[in-house]
C-alpha cells in the first residue's frame, strides 16, 4: 500500500522532535564532558563530585533518547510522543535538581528549557501543561527537600535556605515558568500562523503559475515576451505554430534572428519602447512574412509594453494573430459583395431607365400621330431631349460609382481648392441669392491629394446642400487638421447647412447607392462622394447639428503614403 505524504504540521513536528532529541543528547553529552575533565583535574564541581546518581541520570537519557528514536519511526500520533518527551524532560530536569543540590541546585533553569520547547511543539496548551507540570515537580521536590542541609551534598559554598527563602525561590520560578510559558507560546502561534498563510500563500502562487502557464498555452494568439534588450523570454505554443519554430530555439535569442523582421515595421523598432511602433489610436498593425519554409503568411501583430521586475527593467509583448485565411475569406466576401453591389446597381439603373423611357416612347408615337401642330411637336422635342440628358447623366453617375477614375495625386492648397469651387458653385444655376455663405479655412492647408475629385466630392456636397435651403439659409464651409496622439495629421473638412436636416431613419443609408429622399434625385450623389473619398483614404460621416441642419465631415490624410487614422 502506497504511504501518503506527511502534512506540512506533520513534517513540522517531526522535524522538531528530531531537533530536541539532537539538543537533549548535546547538553547531556556536554554536561558530561565537563563533569568528566573536572574530575580528572581532581577539581569538584558547585554540587560536588560525579558520582553513580549522575551517571544513572545519563544513562537514563541516552536510553530515553534510544526510545524516542525508535517511537518516532513507528507512532503515527507525533503529538502523544511530544508530550511523552516534554513532560519526560520536565521529570528528568526534577531528578537532575535532586541529585544535583535539591531546593539549592542551579539547575532549575532547566525548566525553562522543557517550557520552551512544550511551546514550540504543542503551542499554548503545550506550554502551559509542562509549565503546570514544572510547578508540581519542583514544588515536591521543594516540599522533601524543606528544612534538609545542603552540606551533605553540597560544596563549601553551600548554605541554609529559611522557610520564607525556599517559598520566594518556589514562587519566582512559577512566576518565570508560566510567564516563559506564555510568551514562548504567543512567538509559537505567530510563528504558527504566518507559516499556515505563507502555505497557502505559496499555494496560490503554485496555482496562479499554473493557471497563468495554461492560459499562454491554450491562447490561439502568438505570444512573445521580450526583455529591455529584444530578447525572448517567452514563446508560446501558437507562437510555434505560426513561424514554425520550436520554443526552446527561440528563447535568449533576439527577435530579429527568430522571426522574419525584414521590410516590416519592427525591422528598424525599438522593442523597449512599443509607442514608436503603434500609435494608441493604431491597436494593430499588418505585416507579410516568409517562414524557413518558404510558407507566406499575412500576420497581424500588436506591440506593447511589458513590466518586469525594477532590477530587469521594461520589456515588450508582441501578440501575433495568422490571417492568412481570414484575409483569403475576406477577399472572397469582397468579391461577393461587390457581385451583389453590381446586381443592386443594375436593378437601380433599370428602374431609373424605365421612366425616361417612357416619356421618350410615348413623345415620340404622339409625334407620329401629329399633323403639322409645330408648337406641340417642338414641347415633344423638349421632353425627349430633356428625358435623353436626364440618360445620359445617370449614365455618367453610374460609370463614375462603378468605375472610378484613377486618382491623379498633386500637392495642393485645399483651402484655395475649396475657394474655387465655391466661386465657381456660386455663378451656377444651382445657387441661390438667398444663400448666406460662411466660411472658416484654417489656411493655407497643404495637401497631397486629386483636385479634381476633390471638386466633384464639394460640388455634389454643396448641390445637396442648396437644395436644402434654396428658399433661403446659412451655409458653412470650414477647414482644420485633426492630430490625434502624435499620430498622421488628418484635415478635415465640415459642410453644414442650416435646413431641416436627416430623419433619424435615413441616416444609416444616407450613403447607399440610388437612396434618395429627394423627387427628382438619382440617389447616387451621395454614394459617389463616399466612394471617392474613401479611394483616396479618407472617410465622410454624415450627421444632425445639434443647433440645426445637416453636417458633413471630410477626413483625410494630409498625405496618401501615410496610415489614415480616424478620430
Amino acid at each position: 500500500m502506497k504511504r501518503s505524504s506527511p502534512q506540512p504540521g506533520e513534517s513540522r513536528l517531526r522535524s522538531q522532535l528530531k531537533t530536541l532529541m539532537l539538543l537533549r543528547i548535546g547538553l547531556v553529552s556536554l554536561f558530561l564532558g565537563a563533569g568528566i575533565a573536572f574530575q580528572i583535574r581532581g577539581e569538584e564541581t558547585y554540587f560536588g563530585y560525579l558520582e553513580t546518581s549522575h551517571f544513572l541520570v545519563i544513562a537514563v537519557i541516552y536510553l530515553l533518547t534510544l526510545v524516542y528514536t525508535a517511537a518516532l519511526r513507528v507512532m503515527k500520533n507525533l503529538e502523544t510522543l511530544a508530550y511523552a518527551q516534554v513532560l519526560g524532560d520536565t521529570m528528568l530536569t526534577t531528578w537532575i535538581i535532586h541529585v544535583t543540590g535539591g531546593k539549592d541546585s542551579l539547575f532549575s533553569l532547566l525548566y525553562v528549557l522543557a517550557i520552551i520547547s512544550g511551546s514550540i511543539l504543542l503551542y499554548r496548551k503545550g506550554g502551559l501543561i509542562t509549565a503546570t507540570a514544572s510547578t508540581l515537580l519542583y514544588g515536591l521536590l521543594l516540599y522533601l527537600h524543606w528544612g534538609t542541609s545542603s552540606s551533605s551534598t553540597m560544596g563549601s559554598g553551600a548554605h541554609l535556605i529559611g522557610s520564607t527563602g525556599i517559598l520566594y525561590n518556589y514562587f519566582v520560578n512559577v512566576l518565570g515558568f508560566y510567564l516563559v510559558a506564555l510568551l514562548a507560546s504567543y512567538l509559537s502561534e505567530r510563528e504558527r500562523r504566518s507559516s499556515v498563510a505563507l502555505r497557502a500563500t505559496k499555494t496560490d502562487l503554485v496555482n496562479l503559475e499554473l493557471l497563468n502557464q495554461s492560459i499562454i498555452r491554450s491562447i490561439n494568439a502568438g505570444l512573445i515576451a521580450l526583455d529591455a534588450s529584444g530578447r525572448v523570454i517567452l514563446f508560446n505554443p501558437a507562437a510555434e505554430k505560426i513561424f514554425g519554430i520550436r520554443s526552446d530555439e527561440a528563447l535568449g535569442k533576439q527577435i530579429k534572428d527568430v522571426i522574419p523582421l525584414s521590410g516590416t515595421t519592427l525591422e528598424h523598432a525599438h522593442v523597449g519602447r512599443p509607442n514608436s511602433v503603434l500609435a494608441p489610436n493604431q491597436p494593430y498593425l499588418d505585416m507579410d512574412i516568409t517562414r524557413a519554409d518558404g510558407t507566406h503568411l499575412q500576420v497581424r501583430y500588436s506591440l506593447s509594453p511589458l513590466k518586469l521586475s525594477s532590477r530587469n527593467g521594461g520589456g515588450s509583448l508582441l501578440v501575433f494573430q495568422d490571417m492568412t485565411e481570414i484575409k483569403k475569406i475576406e477577399e472572397e466576401m469582397k468579391k461577393v459583395e461587390g457581385l451583389a453591389l453590381v446586381g443592386e446597381l443594375a436593378a437601380g439603373v433599370a428602374h431609373e431607365i424605365r421612366n425616361p423611357l417612357a416619356s421618350i416612347s410615348g413623345s415620340i408615337e404622339m409625334l407620329k400621330e401629329l399633323d403639322g401642330n409645330k408648337e406641340f411637336s417642338a414641347r415633344l422635342m423638349d421632353i425627349i431631349m430633356t428625358e435623353v440628358e436626364r440618360l445620359n447623366q445617370l449614365v455618367k453617375d453610374f460609370l463614375l460609382f462603378a468605375r472610378p477614375k484613377k486618382a491623379n495625386y498633386v500637392d495642393l492648397d485645399l483651402n484655395q481648392l475649396i475657394a474655387d469651387t465655391l466661386e465657381l458653385f456660386k455663378n451656377s444655376p444651382y445657387w441661390s441669392p438667398k444663400i448666406e455663405l460662411k466660411t472658416r479655412l484654417a489656411g493655407p492647408l497643404p495637401i497631397y491629394s486629386d483636385p479634381e475629385q476633390l471638386k466633384q466630392v464639394l460640388w455634389n456636397l454643396l448641390l445637396n446642400a442648396s437644395h436644402e435651403i434654396d428658399v433661403g439659409g446659412t451655409l458653412e464651409v470650414s477647414t482644420r487638421i485633426s492630430v490625434v496622439d502624435n499620430s498622421t495629421p488628418n484635415v478635415v473638412i465640415e459642410i453644414r447647412d442650416s435646413g431641416k436636416g436627416f430623419p433619424p431613419e435615413v441616416l444609416p443609408k444616407i450613403f447607399t447607392p440610388f437612396f434618395t429622399t429627394k423627387e427628382e434625385g438619382s440617389g447616387l450623389g451621395l454614394a459617389i462622394v463616399k466612394r471617392i473619398v474613401d479611394g483616396l483614404g479618407g472617410s465622410i460621416r454624415a450627421e444632425n447639428h445639434p443647433q440645426g441642419g445637416a453636417l458633413f465631415t471630410i477626413l483625410l490624410p494630409s498625405h496618401p503614403k501615410q496610415q489614415f487614422c480616424p478620430q
